[in-house]
């Protein structure tokens, strides 16, 4: 009896092992041989370093996210760096991250059959960290962007690149999530990130992430980690913002994104009850800048957006997605939850801003540890009020509440600062010991904190 039981056990795990490994797991030999001729290695020169790299800013971003610009702080001391790209026409156009080619002097392609060419850039995209190249060649292998909508979470993907200077390596995996929302060291959050377990190192930034079909489904841009190499969490640029980045490079060397001038915030369950809604869903309106494309479409701070041009709105991290894609100028229908009840609106999108606002110049620290400025004429336009922080002053009052460079103060106490004037009026009334509110624009999104002058 018991060696029918283990000769049961014995085909059993035979019969899994055929599943798992003779029919389950994809072949990625055929894949590789097809896909690597249209990868290509990409090296640079940057002539003149500066001395003093600017620094990025880290605090801005969650610090679960930190890690991944990590790797991109500065260049090699001889000026020279590396990565991938992918060949996406016969005629000599490639794409890859902008931080691989941002700054550099000279460009130079290599093919797998160890042909180089010198590349030129057509453009670049900063927000999706993309950079479209060209070089002088024809009848070149090239890659075939995949369906957007056809890609899931689970699927078989592979990567190509270059690895810490390892040509053409190949690295398989699944992916793990769509649509993650990861914000740049700028602040800015347009890219729906596909997230896998494929191994990303620095070298592979650029390269091609595949499906089985060879159809590129991302290009390879971040990863996540505390020791320089991957551990299996890697973020991709999807292909359905890279078609579009790529046409608008093409056709005028830059990218026009929607852009709606709402300030925006997830919805929990007590605020899904509180707004009348079902379930916790679409992206809470906190604030609406004025004569942006949302104000004069009727869109108040309290309104929740549910859905937008036929696309719904999960998270809120979904709404400058969905929007970013949007052409300038476009008119779209959006679905929004306010007091309860649903409303349907027409909108006009507008186009993203692509410069921070300008700020004057300054004086002296005042008594907060604040040097601060009037806000340029753009701005008064936008905001109508505040004042802007161009310096904090170290171990200074404002520093102690979390003031930073940039930040916009529009409300000190209970008085509305519409002025630099109206600021220094209202820091002489201040009392000592006590802590009064201050709020503040910072990147899009509107902030209290807490700010006392010691005695």
């Amino acid at each position: 009896m018991l060696k029918q039981f283990m000769a049961f056990i014995l085909l059993a795990s035979l019969s899994w092992g055929e599943v798992a490994y003779g029919h389950g797991l994809p072949s990625f030999t055929e894949l590789i041989e097809a896909a690597s001729p249209a990868v290509v290695k990409i090296e640079t020169v940057q002539a003149e370093l500066s001395q003093n790299p600017p620094q990025r800013r880290l605090h801005d971003i969650p610090e679960i996210f930190q890690d991944l610009f990590e790797h991109r702080r500065g260049q090699p001391k001889d000026g020279r760096s590396m990565g991938s790209g992918f060949l996406i026409s016969h005629d000599g156009y490639i794409l890859t991250n902008h931080h691989v080619v941002d700054g550099a002097d000279e460009i130079v392609v290599r093919l797998l059959d160890r042909r180089e060419f010198d590349a030129n850039i057509i453009g670049f995209d900063q927000r999706s960290d993309l950079a479209l190249l060209k070089i002088d060649a024809d009848g070149l292998p090239a890659l075939k962007f995949a369906e957007p909508k056809n890609l899931k979470v689970g699927e078989w993907v592979l990567a190509i690149g270059s690895p810490f200077d390892l040509d053409y390596s190949a690295s398989a995996g699944i992916v793990s999530a769509i649509g993650r929302s990861i914000p740049t060291d700028k602040g800015d959050n347009y890219v729906p990130f596909v997230q896998s377990d494929v191994a990303i190192n620095p070298g592979n930034s650029g390269g091609p992430l595949l499906n089985l079909d060879g159809e590129v489904i991302g290009i390879n841009s971040q990863i996540f980690t505390r020791s320089g190499g991957s551990i299996g969490v890697s973020f991709s640029v999807p292909v359905s913002v890279a078609i579009e980045v790529v046409d608008q490079l093409k056709s005028k060397g830059h990218v026009d994104r929607g852009w709606l001038g709402v300030y925006i915030q997830d919805v929990d369950k007590d605020l899904a009850r509180s707004l009348g809604l079902k379930r916790p869903h679409g992206a809470l309106i906190a604030q609406v800048e004025i004569g942006s494309p949302a104000d004069k479409a009727g869109i108040f701070a309290g309104d929740v957006v549910v859905r937008i041009d036929g696309q719904s709105i999960v998270e809120s991290s979904d709404l400058p997605h969905v929007v970013g894609l949007i052409s300038p100028g476009k008119k779209v229908t959006a679905d929004l939850v306010r007091q309860g009840k649903i409303r349907t609106i027409d909108i006009v999108i507008g186009a993203l801003p692509s410069a921070d606002p300008v700020v004057k110049t300054v004086d002296h620290p005042d008594k907060l540890g604040l040097i601060i400025t009037a806000v340029d004429d753009d701005m008064v336009s936008r905001w109508r009020r505040g004042v802007v922080v161009k310096l904090v002053v170290p171990d200074s009052p404002a520093h102690h509440a979390g003031l930073r460079q940039g930040d916009i103060i529009v409300q000190l106490s209970y008085n509305s600062i519409d002025s630099p004037e109206q600021y220094y009026a209202g820091i002489e009334t201040l009392p000592k010991g006590e802590p009064v509110t201050i709020r503040l624009i910072r990147q899009s999104r509107s902030i209290y904190s807490s700010i006392q002058i010691d005695d």
